[in-house]
Formats: structure tokens, sequence, C-alpha cells
């Protein structure tokens, strides 16, 4: 068994989405500096803030205290939902200063969760693709991840054929709903990507076994969200525990 400080052999990040203001920001900094490829996603999304899953802007300014102190071993993901996903789209002033605050508060990757389930008009990501395409080149200190699925191919297939430095691909044909892959895409030469879609503590050695032979090699990352939920005295809460389990089954498996 590999030593529980290694960083996993061909995962350069493991993402655990839905971080709120149910847990300390300073614990889940005590896991980054033991295991600095462990990645907090936070949901962001106008009309659910402060909700379960959805962090209130007092905690995310908690939490941006915490990765500042970090020593860079601290990573943050902003994974974006509802209006805000719509204004980065739109590449309008709204989606121009978020994404220049998130940077500020340490947030180095953007995820861009355009599906309808995630509340987005997706009727033009066509014409979406364009504007996206100039707002990485404006925010280049951010790395943009696309959410990869059938609903989502007008915005991301044209950055299949043409990438952007700062992009990156998220398979999740269950399109956030939580929902296992049967398979695994194999991964571009030309862009990082990941995987996700029903990973949690329960399954993740089998995942892990098979996105390695899907990965041929490359560097990948994987992400989870729903099977990270508990209920604890009648509250929806972020479990680190299971957390946990997720990161000790990552260093086994190496």
């Amino acid at each position: 068994m590999a030593s529980l400080t290694n960083q996993p052999a061909h995962l350069h990040a493991l993402g655990f989405c839905g971080a709120d203001d149910s847990v300390d920001p300073h614990l889940l900094l005590l896991i980054s500096k033991a295991y600095p490829f462990v990645e907090w996603g936070v949901l962001f999304r106008p009309d659910k803030v402060g909700t379960p899953r959805y962090a209130s802007d007092e905690w995310v300014e908690r939490l941006s205290l915490a990765a500042r102190s970090s020593n860079g071993s601290m990573k943050l993901a902003a994974h974006l939902c509802g209006a805000h996903v719509n204004s980065v789209l739109a590449a309008n002033s709204a989606g121009d200063s978020l994404l220049s605050r998130l940077y500020s508060l340490g947030f180095r990757r953007v995820q861009i969760n355009a599906t309808a389930v995630n509340g987005v008009d997706t009727s033009d990501l066509s014409n979406s693709a364009v504007r996206l395409r100039n707002v990485m080149r404006n925010h280049s200190g951010l790395q943009f991840i696309l959410q990869r699925s059938e609903e989502t191919k007008p915005l991301w297939s044209p950055f299949d054929v043409e990438p952007e430095r700062n992009m990156s691909m998220l398979f999740d044909e269950s399109k956030g709903t939580g929902a296992l892959a049967s398979s695994y895409s194999a991964p571009s030469p030309n862009y990082p990507v990941g995987y996700a879609g029903g990973i949690g503590p329960a399954n993740i050695s089998s995942v892990l076994s098979s996105v390695s032979k899907a990965a041929q090699g490359y560097s990948v990352w994987i992400d989870m969200e729903s099977r990270l939920r508990s209920n604890k005295d009648g509250r929806d809460v972020f479990d680190l525990e299971k957390c946990y389990t997720c990161v000790r089954g990552v260093c086994a498996w190496t």
C-alpha cells in the first residue's frame, strides 16, 4: 500500500464539490496541507446562496483567508451555475466582475455548468462558445472547465477542435445529477480532462481502476459531489469523513 502522503499516479486532482457552511474552512485547510492533490469545489448560484451545497458569501471569505495561509497547497475551484453561467456566457460586465472576484479570492479553476438542470439558459450555446473564448483569453489566470455531455456539445465542440491554453473538460454525461458513468472516454492529448458522475467513497476504487484504463497514461482528475453529502441531526451536510475515505482510497490505489 502506498503512503497516504503520496500523490496518486496519473491523478493530478481529487475534486470534492459542494463544500459549504456546514464545515469549518480550516478543516479543509488541514486536509489540503496533508494531501495537496485535493481540490475543494464551491458551487455558486445566486438564487441558492447559503443553502446546503451553496456556500454563503461570508463562508467563502473565510475559505479565501484559509487558502491564503496555505502557501499554495489549498486548491479551490468555483463551480458556476444558474445566472452566473448565463453572465459568463454572455460575456457581460457581471460575468467579468464575478471572474475577477473569484481570482482575487484564490480560485484558480472555474467550471461552467451549462446545463438546464443547473438553471442555465441553454438555447444558444453555439454562439456562447464564441463569446466564451474571448472570456477565457481575458482571464488567462483562470483555468476554465467545460462540462462535457451531449447537452453541452454546442458549447464544448468548438474547443475540442481548437482548444484554448487555459481550458479543460470534465466528462459528465450525468449532467451534474450524480449518475455513475457506465464507461469512461479516452482523454484528449490537447487539453486536460476529468471525470465525474456518481463517484463516491463506496465505489472510489473501482472508478479509479476504470479511469486509469481510460486515461492511457495521461494525467487526469476526478470530481464528486452528491455522494459526499450526509444527513446529520436533520441537516444536509458536506461530510468530511466521506471525503477522507476517498482520499484513503485514492492513495491506496497507487
